[in-house]
């Protein structure tokens, strides 16, 4: 996997196709590679350059030094210039939107569009306590067993569709045991929560966006991507049926599919 020098940053990125460039900016607790499972190919097949990275937290050998939500943003622009890909499409999912949403604001010339997954604009309630929640956990040193941590997120982030699919669901929850979400730097990427109110900032964006829900998200209900939404101006907006948090896994057709439309309309 290549590599990109930024400032005190060493970001992985790769590289696939030709065309149009799109930068997809993955959420917490995830490797870029997520991308590549469904996004990557159906958009290089529609004739896009796609460029993923992994944000911080996720790089080998992360210590945990904390971060900012505009160092993540720093890190992108970073990609953006010295791969010579503005001004380009961004799709961000979860925390990655965050991203998305502050770099529209920050660097609007580097940016044609942008797609704002899983996304809100504000932490409410329910969500602080929950990110004070996993912190206090984190800090605790407790180790919680992997088959319980493994159940938890999926209850959290799958559809009852997928949850009522016991083979399916078999699936999830080995994958979840295997790539659990601890460690320094994925305790890093969590202290970015709880997210401030950027209803007011947001208003100032002038990128086009599209907000893109999942009907069964707990941890970002449509109602956050609808008030995101009517906080950005000309913001368009959409719920896809069936989907949890990993909506972009467990409906990827249909995800492709509005991205793809989408980027037919800027």
């Amino acid at each position: 996997m290549p590599m990109l020098t930024a400032a005190d940053a060493v970001i992985p990125y790769e590289d696939r196709g030709a065309g149009e460039p799109i930068v997809l900016i993955m959420g917490s607790a995830a490797s870029g590679r997520a991308w590549h499972l469904h996004q990557v190919p159906a958009l290089v097949a529609a004739g896009h350059r796609v460029v993923t990275f992994d944000n911080r937290g996720m790089r080998a050998g992360d210590t945990g030094t904390p971060f900012t939500i505009d160092d993540l943003v720093a890190d992108t622009v970073a990609l953006i210039e010295q791969l010579d890909l503005g001004p380009c499409r961004v799709v961000g999912t979860s925390m990655g939107s965050y991203v998305a949403a502050e770099l529209a604001l920050a660097r609007p010339e580097l940016l044609r569009q942008v797609v704002l997954m899983a996304a809100r604009a504000r932490s409410d309630e329910m969500r602080i306590a929950l990110s004070k929640g996993e912190r206090l956990l984190a800090d605790s040193g407790l180790e919680l067993p992997p088959e319980y941590r493994a159940a938890v997120r999926a209850l959290q982030t799958l559809s009852p569709r997928t949850l009522d699919d016991e083979r399916a669901v078999r699936d999830w929850l080995d994958l979840f045991e295997l790539s659990p979400e601890t460690g320094p730097g994925v305790r890093a990427q969590a202290r970015l929560e709880p997210m401030p109110d950027r209803r007011a900032a947001y208003a100032g964006i002038t990128v086009p966006c599209h907000v893109l829900s999942f009907a069964d998200d707990l941890i970002t209900p449509p109602s956050h991507g609808r008030e995101l939404a009517a906080a950005i101006p000309g913001a368009t907006y959409e719920v896809i049926a069936e989907a949890g948090h990993y909506g972009y896994l467990e409906q990827p057709d249909l995800v492709n599919q509005s991205l793809l439309r989408t980027f037919t309309t800027s």
